[in-house]
């Protein structure tokens, strides 16, 4: 059965950039947007060209370059901005202009200072302006989820008269729960004539960590764009993280039975060249694109990864561009990790042998927290030759790491079991260790914690 397909526009270059410290030139933009191009993004909001001539002429350069997805170009529901961004636009191959104007009685009263009738006018002829330079032209409510909804319909409907082909629903101070999220986009699709001849979009801030929940609950209720960055930078706590949206839909298909046409294997190297731009690190734990999202340094973890990836991990490595899963040599890590690396590292241990190196590695890894190769090798030396290490001194030092792939085949011998996007690995055979030694399974299970 065909999926519905949902459109994936990026604002990584827009609302992005926004965040504190994100700030991008002409040519960094431009790299960025020939990789979102490369990664099979729909649309690109390359930026706010009446914000500053340089956001000006980098939108003007994407358009130029960049052919293939929808380029858009965002615009306050006034003519200098409209025409400021078509002036900017008119090169692409598939221009957009985006309209805002923010909706909510708070904004309209504090902010605009005007009344919700000279809102409601003001948008139409917005729509209606930009329409008469460009076919395609979204909307956007700011502030909707906090819009008294009646109003919203209302305004909602007049911009699809004036001309809109998207309607963007904006959960701007990332404010709205999941359910009620859904229920606004449902209530939209009930309430406002014309609607289903547009396409209903997602743009959700992270506020309260519910950006790509808030999203995905709006797919799940009509909408069929969503909007999104790399890492999930933007204002404040961020947008909804795209690969998180895209890996979701991906991984668990059974409950959202959507598609995308993203080449998901370029989504860590659009990480990386983002982060790598702005000089703004991913954090750690970072689902998807964080460095421990494939590291593994628990040693029940560990010994799992080494029988069966599936154990503990739902997405390849491989599926998201990673190199490979990393099991990390830490104070949790088992003695089947430890074994692995020393086997790389060219040396091969009895039981005995790696039992002591493993108490020395347990007290140094508690100690500084995480083992690299130079300070294993000292344990190794001074187990192989019965000495006593006083007083070593070990520098503060990143992780040793064993790419998985590599160590699984050590241990069992990787193959493709499964003709489905989980990479298997072969269990070793019952009561052999990869040391030679004879074991029962269980045994072996709690040996490697």
């Amino acid at each position: 059965m065909d999926r519905p397909r949902i459109t994936i526009f990026d604002t990584t270059l827009r609302d992005g950039e926004q965040s504190p410290g994100c700030s991008m030139n002409v040519q960094e933009k431009l790299r960025l947007a020939q990789q979102l191009d490369r990664l099979g993004v729909d649309v690109i909001e390359a930026g706010f060209p009446i914000a500053s001539g340089g956001d000006f002429e980098a939108v003007q350069k994407i358009a130029a370059s960049v052919r293939r997805p929808v380029i858009a170009g965002l615009a306050r529901a006034c003519t200098p901005d409209i025409e400021r961004a078509w002036q900017a636009l008119k090169g692409a191959a598939h221009p957009r202009i985006h309209v805002f104007l923010a909706t909510s009685d708070i904004h309209l009263k504090y902010k605009l200072r005007i009344t919700r009738e000279q809102c409601l006018a003001q948008a139409a002829e917005a729509v209606r302006h930009a329409k008469s330079l460009c076919a395609d032209v979204q909307f956007s409510p700011e502030d909707a989820t906090r819009t008294d909804i009646p109003f919203l319909c209302k305004v909602v409907e007049a911009v699809i008269a004036a001309g809109a082909t998207t309607v963007n629903i904006p959960d701007t101070v990332g404010y709205s729960m999941p359910e009620e999220y859904g229920q606004l986009i449902r209530t939209l699709q009930e309430k406002v004539p014309g609607i289903e001849s547009v396409t209903i979009s997602t743009h959700c801030h992270n506020d309260l960590g519910l950006a790509v929940a808030n999203s995905l609950a709006g797919i799940q209720n009509g909408a069929r764009q969503v909007e999104c960055t790399i890492n999930g930078i933007g204002e404040r706590a961020g947008n909804a993280s795209l690969e998180e949206v895209v890996m979701t839909m991906r991984v668990r298909a059974d409950r959202y039975p959507y598609e995308t046409g993203l080449a998901t294997e370029q989504i860590f190297p659009s990480s990386q060249m983002l982060a790598e731009i702005t000089r703004v690190p991913v954090q750690p734990n970072k689902a998807i694109t964080g460095r421990n999202a494939f590291a593994h340094e628990a040693g029940i973890h560990q010994d799992g990864m080494l029988k069966n990836p599936l154990t503990y991990e739902i997405i390849t490595p491989q599926s998201v561009g990673v190199p490979d899963s990393r099991l990390v040599l830490g104070k949790h890590s088992g003695r089947h990790a430890l074994a692995l690396r020393c086997q790389e590292m060219g040396h091969n241990f009895d039981r005995r042998e790696l039992d002591e190196i493993y108490r020395k590695f347990v007290i140094l890894a508690d100690r500084i927290k995480r083992v690299q190769d130079s300070h294993l090798l000292e344990l190794i030396n001074d187990v192989v030759h019965d000495g006593v290490a006083q007083d070593m001194k070990f520098p503060p030092a990143a992780a040793a790491a064993i790419p998985l792939p590599r160590a699984a085949a050590m241990a069992a011998g990787a193959h493709e079991s499964m003709p489905s996007r989980f990479r298997t690995v072969s269990t070793p055979r019952p009561g052999v260790n990869i040391f030679g030694e004879q074991h029962g399974d269980q045994e072996d299970y709690l040996w490697g914690v």
